[in-house]
């Protein structure tokens, strides 16, 4: 026979009032996905500020003795996994790029996006030792690895519309960023669109990178942001907070140029050598590549990709930034520690710096 306890009026109104004045709990676990394999022991992943918080256990560090854990997770199928992931809530927060982000948030997926993680970062084309391929004119009837539905897949196709091609004039292989590499270097495919990854096969003598966006073009970059579920932050705002400022530190550490080898030896931890890390990252500062701002150029570019999406059909329903960013998290962390104006905050083209950029972009957007 089950047991019950009998409580008397005044002791259920007690409980009750300490119910309702007692602050939100902790949450017991703080689940971070990140949009990439990753490497390492432990592993991690290069590129970004986050990639600094991970490696040195920042988050850890700030939630230690609250009775949270927090745990990191990597994703080999990169931003489309993240999305399954956010959707059956596997996870808090997530370093995801523009794309998935967007092709989530057309499918109903309920998310804030809260600071950037990596702007204007390159897409590069590679093909095998020797090829006679020498651009991306050559492309026509080839077979060319792209990642589809990550944020490279958008640029792939920038990238052949400039030349005016699209995807029917090539044949499209669907691989990974690991298999891409095998299947380069194996004769596999005959191009193939990727990352920094690509520079260690380079400089293996493996492979040519025959395209690096000379022009530094906006429109064949990739951005990525940090998102949160929305009933995440909801329920646990101080919890959010708290990322956001322990990622404005790292990120505001990672600017110094003084500490630019010391950034590209924690990244290289994630078996990303030294060496392609200062290729990728060449002709660009790092406070301007690491830089968490939500201004112009960072919703410009959402928006563009999300207009893309659904003119390309890889999505349904249109997708507006109008309120899906959350900038407030990021606003109180630059002002709590004096760098409202340490980073530049650029307008859509990427280019020219916009003073009043963040304003804007604060003032059209929920906090």
């Amino acid at each position: 026979m089950a047991t019950f306890k009998v409580f008397r009026k005044g002791r259920i109104a007690a409980a009750l009032a300490v119910l309702l004045v007692a602050p939100l709990a902790e949450a017991d676990v703080l689940r971070i996905g990140v949009a990439a394999a990753g490497g390492g022991d432990p592993v991690t992943f290069s590129g970004s500020s986050l990639g600094i918080v991970r490696n040195q256990q920042l988050l850890e560090k700030a939630f230690a003795g609250s009775g949270t854990e927090v745990q990191w997770f990597f994703f080999k199928g990169a931003g489309p996994a993240v999305n399954e992931a956010l959707s059956n809530q596997q996870l808090d927060f997530a370093y995801q790029g523009d794309l998935p982000a967007v092709v989530g948030r057309s499918n109903g997926l309920d998310t804030r996006l809260l600071a950037a993680l990596g702007v204007r970062s390159n897409i590069y084309l590679a093909v095998p030792k020797g090829s006679d391929i020498k651009s991306i004119d050559d492309l026509k009837g080839k077979k060319v690895a792209v990642f589809r539905g990550t944020n490279g897949h958008l640029v792939s196709i920038n990238l052949l519309a400039e030349r005016g091609l699209t995807e029917r004039d090539i044949k499209v292989i669907n691989l990974d960023t690991g298999s891409t590499q095998a299947a380069l270097v194996s004769n596999g495919v005959d191009a193939a669109f990727g990352g920094r990854e690509l520079f260690k096969l380079r400089d293996k003598g493996l492979i040519d990178i025959i395209y690096d966006n000379p022009s530094q073009d906006v429109r064949y970059t990739r951005q990525t942001a940090l998102v949160v579920r929305s009933d995440y932050e909801k329920e646990h705002p101080q919890n959010v907070q708290k990322v956001v400022d322990t990622l404005v530190d790292a990120a505001k550490w990672s600017s110094d140029e003084g500490h630019a080898e010391q950034v590209f030896a924690e990244w290289a931890k994630s078996n990303d050598p030294v060496e392609s890390l200062r290729a990728d990252f060449a002709g660009s500062s790092l406070r301007d590549k690491v830089s968490p701002l939500v201004d112009n150029f960072l919703i410009g570019r959402y928006q563009a990709v999300a207009d893309q999406a659904k003119a390309e059909k890889l999505i349904r329903r249109p997708v507006t930034v109008e309120g899906w960013f959350a900038p407030g998290y990021l606003q109180a962390a630059l002002k709590s520690r004096g760098l409202e104006h340490y980073w530049t905050p650029y307008g859509p083209d990427g280019k020219q710096p916009a003073a009043d950029a963040v304003a804007v972009a604060t003032s059209k957007q929920g906090s």
